[in-house]
């Protein structure tokens, strides 16, 4: 009888704490786990990294499935005035030499714009699909 109780309480104390863990976890329908939100703050010129939907971008998060389709593409002229707008803002004195698009996760579109300064230094930004632009290499190297 006590080897029966001893293992009884054993089950439930496994099944305590998996659940625990579970929730620790933030256990989610999908095939995605990331957390949600930027944790770049407010240097993005757009909803944060890759979206508003956390790190992975729309479509990963709660199940959505990581076949979503972008709500709209970017053209090569549209990332060009993104690009533009997020040098006036960020980086004065810098135009948009050239826009280069290639091809990012899943297949979609995305630009890489080289900025040229005022004493010839050059920046690069990327665009992702869904008009978010970043500059290349982290805030540390725009110093």
């Amino acid at each position: 009888m006590k080897r029966v109780v001893i293992g009884i309480v054993g089950l439930l104390a496994i099944a305590m704490f998996s659940g625990a863990a579970f929730g620790q976890m933030g256990w989610r329908s999908g095939p995605a786990m990331m957390g949600s939100g930027s944790p770049c703050g407010g240097m993005m010129a757009g909803q944060g990294m890759m979206g508003n939907q956390g790190m992975m971008g729309p479509g990963m998060m709660g199940g959505q499935g990581a076949t979503a389709a972008p709500q709209s593409q970017l053209t090569d002229e549209s990332a060009k005035q993104l690009a533009q707008q997020y040098a006036d803002r960020y980086l004065k004195g810098f135009t948009v030499d050239k826009v280069l698009p290639f091809t990012g996760m899943r297949g979609m579109t995305m630009y890489q714009a080289e900025l040229k300064g005022p004493a010839e230094e050059v920046r690069t930004l990327h665009i992702n699909p869904w008009g978010n632009v970043m500059p290349f290499g982290g805030p540390s190297r725009q110093g």
